[in-house]
């Protein structure tokens, strides 16, 4: 193989992955072991990665293997890192078809050598191994994994990609079709779910699993294992029949609930999943080249990269954060409220970072039972494995609960998760002051309110910051953390060290109502309701925003917030924009019925309007179509978005996407929201210019 200067200079930033071969001895073996080991030269915090200079390296490095005519060929990783897949960033520069075919035929000619080879081949996998780099994997005869190794998985459809060196077509013939769907479609689709080892090696994605502290060393002896066939490995027969059809018609179902056709990457991964049936490696192949060097060169493709380097470097770097030299420490955590959020919360804070954690609330009843849940809760991470009997007896004991709020005096962060109600948070913030220090930050999780105000009347205003979870906490990883008017530097560098602890990735946002997510997921579905008020049937307008791909419809984000939530939301932001967000009268009686969602199932399980509902909701006689209702919505998205720039509620656009991505789950391959308003022209047409410069989460202008 060969990879010309012209595509190695399109990949100018490339940290190339090299490979080195040394000739090993294993006892037993006849013979010595070609060890490949690949390493970018950096530590585990910048995995290796492949571009056309590390493909070169790897082609190399197999050379001098070869050449060598050793016993086996091995392939292994620095330490706890075994490979990543491709250089993305290199990716998202190509400007030409040519060049995007070169790179995924590239990939293919490589990893091909260790399937084709005559001589065994085995990766010993010892730490995290996604895309490309569990595609190399793949291409091995045989795999070992190391029982630490983390981040497993197939990772390329959450991209709006799909696996594009091996993977649809190899994974399928090793595991089953059925698993195939679940790893390569499933799990990606499903926040990016990984594997563990163990579980990985149930599927059959490994051979064995081994411990890591020798794990390089047994691999070598289990591999002389297998080589003088002391070791027999058993792979499972291939339902090429029935069991594949089904599979394919799960991986339709799947993409079609999560994407709703807007990701053509996912789309291609089922028909190349289905192609593997014949098993035919140099079809299959060709297929992914082709399919690869394709999307490679769409906008979704771009977006997709946009969003990826956005969640891997902007969220590392919050843009407007003070110096972290500023933060003070945080040794004791208090928690006001002892509900489900506050309790979800106390969970968060004792895990994360390993303190003292009080709850307090109105009556020791409450107390009681958040303390418990969160006990409950740590049980359940025992039980489950994830923590030692010794580490749930050591979280279980920082977190207790107290009636008397000086129990926050040596306190160096109080958060409240009470009513979200202005006057009720006044009055706790007031309370708490006259038991905690000065410079004891004083952190809000609401949804909406002015952090300001909140702080207004203390005599310490300064150390008031906004600290806004997404629910459930432990899963969306935003953090949405917000200055006011008021609000001094040591508390928000204190509250971004924090947050940087609790592993969340933080945004600042000005001190606006509803801040960011809760500002434009209000203001899209208010117009959605609007639409309905006006004679839109439901269904209808559930339907609009399909294309797309968002996680779930209008009336199912509404079901999932909660509609007194929403409806307190969009009651707030109607104060303070009352021209843009408007209210509506059948919500507020949806409200007050007690209703929680639209939706019900009638006998013969289809979903239909809640009859209730149907008779509370008084509608117009002006109905929109699906188009309209889209149109509608996107039109008051762009305008949003844009004011909220002018207002500097964020530093720029690509802070807003950030906030979608992981705050509302939004597609990797819209980009987040922005770059799809620019695709899609509501951007000029409604604010008169994009929020983006041609080529940036789109195809490089010609």
């Amino acid at each position: 193989m060969s990879i010309d200067s012209d595509s190695a200079a399109l990949f100018p930033d490339e940290v190339v992955t090299r490979a080195h071969t040394r000739l090993v001895e294993v006892p037993g073996l006849d013979g010595r072991v070609a060890l490949v080991t690949i390493d970018n030269g950096h530590d585990h915090t910048k995995p290796s990665t492949f571009g056309p200079a590390g493909l070169a390296s790897l082609d190399s490095a197999l050379d001098e293997a070869f050449a060598a005519e050793p016993a086996a060929i091995a392939v292994t990783g620095k330490p706890f890192v075994f490979a990543v897949g491709a250089d993305l960033s290199g990716m998202g520069q190509l400007s030409e078809r040519e060049y995007a075919h070169r790179i995924a035929k590239a990939g293919h000619d490589v990893f091909r050598r260790l399937t084709e080879s005559e001589i065994p081949t085995f990766a010993f996998v010892n730490g995290a191994a996604l895309g490309g780099g569990l595609e190399l994997a793949l291409s091995c005869h045989y795999r070992t994994v190391a029982d630490n190794a983390g981040a497993i998985a197939f990772p390329e459809c959450f991209l709006g990609l799909f696996p594009g060196w091996g993977g649809t077509q190899l994974l399928p013939n090793l595991v089953g079709a059925d698993q195939a769907v679940t790893v390569i479609l499933e799990n990606s689709l499903n926040q990016n779910k990984m594997l563990n080892p163990g579980k990985a090696t149930g599927m059959g994605i490994f051979d064995i699993q081994l411990e890591s502290p020798d794990f390089l060393e047994e691999s070598l002896r289990w591999a002389a294992r297998v080589i003088n066939g002391s070791s027999t490995v058993q792979r499972a027969e291939i339902d090429r029949g029935q069991g594949w059809d089904e599979a394919i018609s799960r991986a339709k179902e799947i993409a079609a609930s999560k994407t709703h056709g807007a990701s053509p990457g996912v789309n291609k991964a089922v028909e190349l999943i289905e192609l593997a049936r014949n098993n035919d490696l140099d079809a299959g192949y060709a297929a992914e080249t082709e399919a690869l060097a394709d999307a490679l060169m769409t906008d979704e493709l771009r977006a997709g990269l946009y969003a990826f380097d956005l969640t891997q470097k902007r969220a590392k770097k919050p843009a407007g954060a003070p110096d972290k030299s500023l933060a003070n420490d945080v040794n004791k955590v208090g928690v006001v409220g002892a509900g489900l959020m506050a309790g979800q919360l106390a969970l968060l804070f004792a895990r994360r970072l390993e303190v003292p954690v009080v709850l307090t609330d109105i009556d020791q009843g409450r107390i009681d039972k958040g303390v418990a849940y969160v006990h409950g809760e740590i049980d359940k991470l025992g039980a489950k494995g994830r923590l030692s009997s010794d580490g749930v007896n050591r979280l279980k004991a920082l977190v207790t609960g107290s009636l008397d709020k000086s129990a926050f005096a040596d306190a160096d962060f109080v958060i409240e998760a009470v009513f979200e109600e202005m006057s009720v948070k006044q009055q706790v913030f007031g309370e708490l002051e006259q038991h905690v220090s000065p410079e004891t930050v004083l952190a809000t999780n609401t949804s909406s309110l002015s952090v300001g105000e909140m702080g207004a009347k203390l005599a310490h205003p300064e150390r008031v910051v906004g600290f806004h979870f997404f629910n459930p906490v432990a899963v969306l990883p935003l953090l949405e953390i917000v200055r006011g008017e008021r609000t001094d530097d040591s508390a928000l560098a204190t509250a971004f060290a924090v947050g940087k602890k609790l592993k969340k990735s933080c945004v600042l946002t000005a001190d606006t109502p509803a801040f960011v997510v809760n500002r434009l997921l209000t203001r899209f579905l208010g117009e959605v309701i609007a639409s309905v008020d006006e004679g839109t049937p439901f269904e209808v307008a559930d339907r609009a925003l399909n294309p797309l791909g968002l996680p779930m419809s209008p009336m199912v984000l509404l079901q999932l917030v909660g509609p007194a939530i929403a409806q307190h939301v969009n009651e707030t932001m109607h104060a303070a924009y009352p021209d843009r967000f408007g209210l509506s009268d059948n919500l507020r009686r949806f409200v007050d019925a007690g209703k929680t969602g639209v939706w019900t199932t009638d006998e013969a399980g289809n979903q239909i309007v809640d009859p209730e509902v149907a008779e509370l909701w008084q509608q117009g006689d002006e109905p929109l179509s699906e188009e309209q209702v889209r149109d509608r919505a996107l039109r008051a998205l762009a305008e949003e978005a844009r004011i909220m720039l002018d207002e500097d509620v964020v530093v720029e656009a690509a802070d807003l996407d950030l906030c979608m991505l992981l705050g509302a789950g939004w597609p990797f391959w819209l980009g987040g929201i922005t770059p799809y308003l620019d695709r899609s022209g509501y951007s000029e047409l409604v604010n008169g210019k994009r929020f983006h410069q041609p080529g940036v989460a789109s195809l490089p202008s010609s």
